[in-house]
């Protein structure tokens, strides 16, 4: 079962109004300094937040990590990275006396009820291919009781509301490219001037030093992760996107998985299986194996460093597609609900402009075409090229810079270009 949905999300938000209401009073009250900065990640130590973080506290920022548990406070340990609890009474005084706060999905990275009144530097996390935010249906979707009734349409028009009160509070949104800002502003409802094309600094890795060299790091990084896979083997990872908690549709049946797995025997390959983390979803193989591993978001945190270590990426709608574009990695995609997909989300141009006319409906047409890229080097090559020309149309960076350029904007925009010594 599905660990979270818009519409159980929403309900949580409406019955925490008075929360809210509180937290702007108590920031309102608390005076913000004038160089302290809080940082948070809804998946742990990681993505653009430590990209940024690394950048900043090169610089001297006053800074903290605000974490939601134990695990995430000993990652940011072994980074010499200070922490404190997000939904403490520290993690409160904290966020609210911070200048700037920096998140990468939402204000629940940090204290969200202390958010009001700092420079919120919103990271997000992967270029988006399917509509989000104010673009989507589904951001303002309810729960099954409340949608029947009269008062829905009140009730959206009050989420809507507050998710344009939180998105103005928005000041910098950093874009991959100008194709890519005009998505963030729109899902956003933010001024040119909030959305700089920066490139992504979650992307920063995949551009830095030499490509040999970041693929001999990502492959140790994936041996210490699945400790069981052969680390000669050939890797493929297959990463569906969020269904808002309903099941993944692409779930393999037992034959498929017979096909999947004779496949990865005779190419001596392995599949990495990354569920997203809020989805739902039973990818072990009704049989054993030693070709299908989990690399989920309980082993590894931010996939983002390991994906030059894999030979193949299988996906759906994942901004996962984007970033293996930078490798550049062959990706086969797997959709077998786009139609549907597309009337709940919605995509920003069209499946077919990233996933070309030939995606695979079900396993056993992806199994077929996994099978010729892992077998032909001609096959191979044409999908890397394709890879090629998807990162020329959506990163205008590649030179492992962004998390540079984002810092520079927000010292901008705070009118603060002195260094500052020490963290804590």
């Amino acid at each position: 079962m599905a660990s979270f949905s818009f519409g159980a999300g929403n309900a949580k938000k409406l019955a925490t109004i008075p929360l809210y209401a509180a937290g702007r009073i108590f920031t309102l009250v608390v005076p913000r300094t004038r160089d302290e900065w809080v940082f948070g990640c809804a998946v742990g130590i990681g993505d653009g937040a430590l990209a940024l973080w690394d950048v900043a506290a090169a610089d001297g920022r006053r800074a903290v990590w605000l974490v939601a548990s134990k695990r995430e406070a000993t990652d940011a340990a072994a980074r010499g990275i200070p922490t404190v609890p997000k939904n403490s009474l520290r993690g409160l005084w904290r966020t609210a006396r911070a200048r700037v706060v920096v998140v990468t999905h939402g204000f629940g990275d940090v204290n969200r009820y202390a958010v009001s009144g700092a420079f919120v530097v919103q990271l997000w996390h992967g270029i988006p291919l399917k509509r989000i935010g104010l673009d989507s249906p589904e951001t303002l979707r309810l729960p099954g009781a409340v949608a029947r009734t009269s008062a829905a349409a009140p009730v959206r028009g009050l989420l809507r509301s507050m998710f344009r009160s939180a998105a103005r509070r928005i000041r910098v949104l950093p874009a991959a490219s100008h194709l890519v800002r005009g998505r963030l502003e729109s899902a956003f409802a933010l001024p040119d001037a909030s959305v700089p094309v920066t490139g992504e600094p979650r992307v920063d890795v995949l551009s830095r030093g030499e490509a040999d060299d970041r693929r001999v790091a990502a492959r140790a990084g994936i041996g210490r992760a699945v400790p069981r896979a052969d680390p000669s083997t050939r890797f493929v990872l297959y990463a569906p996107t969020w269904r808002d908690g309903a099941v993944d549709p692409a779930v393999p049946t037992e034959a498929e998985w017979r096909r999947i797995v004779e496949v990865l025997t005779r190419y001596d390959a392995t599949l990495l299986v990354r569920s997203h983390p809020l989805g739902a979803g039973d990818y072990a193989p009704p049989f054993p194996t030693d070709r299908v591993h989990s690399l989920g978001s309980d082993l590894v945190a931010d996939v983002t460093p390991l994906l030059p270590g894999l030979d193949a990426l299988v996906t759906d709608y994942s901004s996962l597609a984007f970033d293996a574009a930078l490798v550049p990695l062959p990706t086969l995609f797997l959709a077998p609900d786009v139609d549907d997909y597309g009337r709940r989300r919605g995509f920003y141009g069209t499946y077919a402009e990233v996933a070309g006319d030939a995606w695979a409906q079900d396993w056993t047409e992806a199994a077929a075409q996994l099978e010729a890229l892992l077998a032909d080097e001609g096959e191979r090559d044409r999908r890397i090229e394709r890879a090629r020309a998807l990162s020329a149309r959506v990163h205008a960076f590649r030179d492992g810079r962004n998390a540079e350029r984002v810092y520079r904007a927000i010292l901008a925009g705070t009118d603060d270009a002195r260094p500052r010594e020490g963290t804590g």
